[in-house]
């Protein structure tokens, strides 16, 4: 074999060892928001329905039930159902000066190390996002000497502008590379961009991504994974081999037809099983 055709292969060899390295198969976890009503009502028989429903994990949303000032447990509830924590959304005065301790000593009791910011005013303008994204870089750092990571989940108006200038963009190039680029994939749609090209463009950051069936802008639809236009089979290729995911998480804010929230992620659950099982094993 010749020597360019040698160091060819060799090179093949490391992108595909590269590759594979990269590659991930994510597990599926559900943002407690989803249910936010009927956790209220019944906290921990909410939670082993999901669990029953194939979950193998929650993404806190400020709702604890009883365990509010338990998170140990919490935690110890947890075990029983098999579940385990995929993360946790807050605003971001929760990790300001005066509430830093109080909030990352609950969420490593809880056994949490990913703490996501659900949503800001700031990332609706250039220079507020600018502005959010100092602050998050102090965080982060801030937070991994606690050994936790920190993240941002989007909402539309993080994803309007010309392409590659959105208020996105501004927040990945400004932030730390293993903060995490929470997409939601649903604003991101209705935004009129493409969720697959997002999860590309900042590899190894989509380390948990919201899977939320949304429409774009008037244009209707049932707001249900599997049965809307998302093309879910090429996202989750995407996450599987770019994107670092280790948690799909399942979002339902839209309640089609008078069924209940619990009901609604059942059925977005069996869709996304489905393209599951119809993908390649990983």
């Amino acid at each position: 074999m010749k020597t360019y055709q040698r160091n060819a292969l060799a090179m093949i060899l490391m992108l595909a060892a590269a590759a594979s390295q990269a590659a991930t198969n994510p597990r599926l976890a559900v943002q407690l928001w989803s249910v936010k009503d009927e956790i209220k009502q019944d906290f921990e028989g909410t939670l082993d329905k999901l669990a029953k429903l194939g979950f193998q994990g929650v993404e806190f949303a400020g709702e604890f039930g009883k365990y509010q000032a338990d998170p140990a447990g919490l935690s110890a509830f947890m075990k029983k159902t098999g579940l385990q924590c995929a993360g946790a959304h807050m605003h971001v005065d929760k990790l300001e000066d005066a509430n830093f301790k109080a909030t990352t000593d609950f969420y490593r009791a809880l056994g949490c190390s990913r703490l996501i910011i659900s949503m800001d005013k700031r990332g609706g303008s250039v220079a507020g996002s600018n502005d959010l994204a100092k602050q998050l870089s102090v965080l982060s750092v801030k937070l991994g000497g606690q050994g936790m990571k920190l993240g941002y989940h989007n909402h539309e108006q993080e994803m309007l502008g010309a392409k590659n200038e959105t208020n996105w963009d501004l927040l990945a190039k400004n932030t730390p590379k293993d903060f995490i680029l929470q997409q939601d994939v649903g604003w991101t749609t209705y935004a009129g961009k493409d969720p697959v090209e997002y999860v590309k463009k900042y590899p190894g950051r989509t380390v948990t991504t919201h899977y939320k069936a949304k429409f774009f802008k008037g244009t209707d639809g049932t707001p249900i994974i599997g049965q809307d236009r998302t093309d879910w089979t090429g996202l989750t290729k995407a996450v599987r081999s770019v994107g670092g995911t280790e948690w799909i998480i399942i979002e339902q804010e839209e309640y089609p037809n008078g069924m209940g929230q619990l009901e609604t992620v059942a059925a977005s659950m069996r869709g996304l099983q489905a393209v599951l099982a119809k993908m390649p094993a990983q």
